[in-house]
């Protein structure tokens, strides 16, 4: 395990958020397009506290989700001014509780905050993890060539690569059809 369980489970729930974009989207679409959308989301993620489910809300989670997608290509350096700005400015003040089936985690933010300062500040604090544990490496660009998404690699050896079991596929047709036409080309003709 790198990280503690909860940091984990924010990390996946970050990239998921951040991969409902445009070009990174399994539609191809935004995947964040109405409230309702976003309601599936934080109910598929467990996501605790107020919700107004309103277009207010939506366009406000809609910027977090902006912030983040820069927040998780910054270079491990660069993420901690950021990071710092954002605990202080939404007053993030890190408390233990357990709530629901979750054992003793994080929050920093009272559970009436808006929803897009509660995502925040649970993306940031996990960065703080990732950032002293010194494996912003982790956090990276999906490596399919035609993919925007963005990935949080937990595995055990730093290995994945794609953000979707989809792109993964993909790609690797992409390089078998490569390597069938350089053979194709590389035979002989027969005359």
């Amino acid at each position: 395990m790198l990280f503690a369980p909860d940091t984990e489970d924010v990390l996946e729930f970050n990239a998921a958020l951040v991969n409902t974009t445009a070009g990174a989207s399994r539609s191809g679409g935004d995947e964040l397009a109405t409230p309702a959308q976003l309601d599936a989301l934080m109910t598929t993620f467990g996501f605790s506290g107020r919700r107004d489910r309103d277009e207010a809300e939506l366009e406000a989670v809609r910027r977090a989700r902006t912030r983040l997608r820069e927040l998780w290509l910054l270079p491990r350096d660069e993420m901690v001014g950021p990071v710092n700005e954002l605990l202080e400015r939404l007053h993030a003040v890190p408390r233990l509780v357990r709530h629901d089936d979750l054992d003793w985690h994080l929050h920093a933010t009272p559970q009436s905050a808006p929803l897009a300062d509660r995502i925040l500040v649970e993306a940031v604090l996990a960065l703080v993890d990732v950032v002293r544990s010194d494996e912003t490496a982790r956090l990276r660009p999906c490596a399919a060539d035609d993919c925007d998404g963005l990935l949080v690699d937990l595995s055990r050896n730093g290995s994945k690569r794609f953000c979707s079991v989809r792109c993964g596929n993909r790609m690797n047709m992409v390089a078998f059809r490569e390597r069938r036409a350089a053979e194709e080309a590389d035979r002989p003709v027969d005359r």
